[in-house]
């Protein structure tokens, strides 16, 4: 085995390794023109009912705000935190703020979901 080869090996191991880490690293959101976006650019929403990192939308209120998912393995970093929903499965939340979308929002920038309920519903923002 060559010195060449045997660097190329040691060089696509550390890669194969390090890869994995940086995608588990990647924050579950975006900023974008100053608001919260989803990774296909969806703007993300607060509803002014939640309280200390608890979800207050669930059943029908879920089905048109749908949670920003998180895995049952993500891990708190930083201002992100994962939370438990009712149902069981796990949400995002930035800065204790559970994160949403909205089904009436149809193309990333859409925002028609900012300021509904009275003003309940508010875009994210970092």
């Amino acid at each position: 085995m060559t010195s060449s080869s045997f660097s190329l090996k040691t060089l696509l191991l550390a890669v194969v390794f390090t890869l994995p880490g940086l995608a588990y690293a990647a924050e579950p959101a975006m900023t974008k023109d100053g608001m919260l976006v989803d990774h296909k650019g969806m703007t993300l929403y607060t509803f002014a009912k939640d309280a200390g990192g608890k979800s207050m939308c669930n059943d029908k209120c879920a089905a048109n705000w749908p949670p920003l998912a998180a895995e049952s393995t993500a891990m708190d970093m930083g201002k992100w935190t994962a939370i438990k929903r009712d149902d069981g499965h796990m949400q995002w939340a930035y800065d204790g703020k559970p994160l949403y979308t909205f089904v009436m929002d149809k193309k990333a920038g859409d925002m028609t979901g900012d300021g509904k309920m009275d003003g309940a519903w508010k875009v994210a923002k970092p």
